[in-house]
């Protein structure tokens, strides 16, 4: 058994970033190189006041040094499949961030990858390891509130990305939603069976511009019978708005946005008290160190971990039949799909 996890992450993007510094948090671990097609002496200087000893362009020369025993995969979407089944073929156990691919046949080749080596994958949902949705699901699992009838999500980023980012993200559906379809078979505990997506643009027509949309509402059938509603929008004015609830036919189990703090300011003009927590990196961040902690712990004693390619694909089937059910008017059965694609 490997006893210091060594580690090598491709993308220090954003995200690229984080990951390395909650990495650098845990005894067990020790982050032997970075890779980036952009590398300059900016990340060369970051990485050395970490002690990570190698800022390298060459992706493929970090996935075959025999020192490292898991790959973060942290670069752009296009890159994640072939990264995925390089570092599967290597013998590397990988963390990819989501969505792993924009087609599920190219998700299906990797995920066929990581179980014919028999290494680890786990992907970037997350919202899964939030404290409000975690006790949620703890609810839901221990029969709190009984058999599920309706799961309900919203989701509503504080600002529109911009025009470049919309271009190559894949769509509303895929780029955003795609976290709240995994969140709902996550509260529901069964698969999706059906989706039926409304869509518009209300908030800029640059998505209009980019084939994509900004103002999302999708239900969902479940297979056990339950139904689900999300609802998502590029702008919400009043900050980052993030709830779930779960009802049943014993109760209901909800949880509402996070907030700087719990103040609430009472006068005569009225009730006010702080906006919700900015943006994902404030109102998740420590999702994102337990995601990663989780990971790390998966290696270490040889655990399953938490969220797999097999989620990373259901998510992405159901995002796929969300995109023609706006485009066909019509619901579309994730048995549809090889059909209509």
């Amino acid at each position: 058994m490997v006893q210091k996890i060594k580690i090598g992450i491709i993308g220090a993007g954003r995200i690229g970033k984080i990951h390395a510094d909650n990495l650098l948090r845990l005894p067990q671990v020790e982050i032997v190189a970075i890779s980036d097609l952009f590398a300059n002496a900016e990340l060369e200087a970051w990485a050395a006041e970490r002690g990570i000893a190698t800022v390298t362009k060459d992706s493929a020369a970090l996935i075959a040094d025999p020192e490292i025993n898991a790959i973060f995969i942290c670069s752009s979407t296009d890159t994640h499949v072939p990264l995925i089944k390089q570092a599967a073929e290597a013998g590397k156990h990988i963390f990819c961030e989501k969505p792993v691919s924009m087609t599920l046949s190219q998700t299906e080749e990797a995920v066929e990858a990581v179980q014919k080596a028999g290494v680890k994958l786990q992907i970037g949902f997350n919202r899964r390891f939030d404290h409000n949705f975690k006790r949620i699901r703890e609810h839901v699992e221990q029969g709190t509130i009984g058999e599920t009838h309706i799961v309900k999500i919203t989701s509503r980023d504080p600002n529109p990305p911009h025009k470049d980012y919309i271009k190559v993200s894949g769509g509303m559906f895929m780029d955003m939603m795609i976290h709240d379809f995994d969140m709902a078979r996550f509260l529901a505990g069964s698969e999706v069976e059906e989706v039926f997506a409304q869509g518009n643009v209300l908030i800029d027509p640059v998505f209009a511009e980019c084939d994509d949309l900004d103002t999302a509402i999708v239900t969902l059938r479940f297979q056990n019978g339950a139904l689900g509603v999300i609802d998502n929008s590029r702008q919400a004015v009043y900050g980052y708005d993030q709830r779930v609830e779960v009802f049943g036919s014993k109760g209901s189990a909800a949880a509402t946005n996070d907030h700087p703090n719990t103040a609430e300011i009472s006068t005569a003009e009225g009730i006010v008290r702080d906006k919700p927590l900015h943006f994902f990196l404030e109102r998740y961040n420590a999702a994102y160190v337990e995601e990663t902690e989780l990971f790390i712990e998966a290696l270490l004693q040889d655990k399953k971990v938490k969220v797999d390619g097999y989620d990373a694909l259901q998510a992405e089937r159901i995002a796929r039949a969300a995109k023609l059910s706006v485009k066909l008017r019509r619901p579309v059965k994730l048995s549809e799909l090889h059909e209509l694609t």
